[in-house]
């Protein structure tokens, strides 16, 4: 029941929906995340953390980067949410907003 709750802690935070959302477009890095959620280091790498934690996120570390990844492994839920974020997570406006971003920031 303890790993549930830290699941369901990590989805009560709009920031780590937001990581979720751009996660869905594919691996990206904390810079990438701070420049499409205009927040500092500090504060993308402690929400990642958090969901790393709880299983919905995985890294792969590359030279100085830290890659970040939905999670595609873990239990039933873990996957279950991570199918539900994939479908509605990701059609909500300021999921829509960050996507935008995101396709922005990689053409330039």
């Amino acid at each position: 029941m303890r790993q549930q709750a830290h699941i369901f802690k990590a989805l009560s935070d709009e920031t780590r929906l937001r990581i979720l959302a751009l996660l869905t477009q594919g691996e990206l890095c904390v810079a990438d995340l701070m420049a499409v959620l205009q927040l500092p280091q500090s504060t993308v790498s402690r929400h990642l953390a958090t969901l790393r934690t709880a299983g919905l996120v995985r890294d792969r570390r590359s030279k100085v980067y830290v890659h970040y990844s939905l999670a595609t492994h873990g239990n039933t839920l873990e996957r279950d949410l991570v199918f539900l974020i994939e479908k509605r997570v990701t059609q909500l406006d300021k999921a829509q907003e960050d996507a935008a971003r995101l396709r922005e920031y990689r053409k330039g």
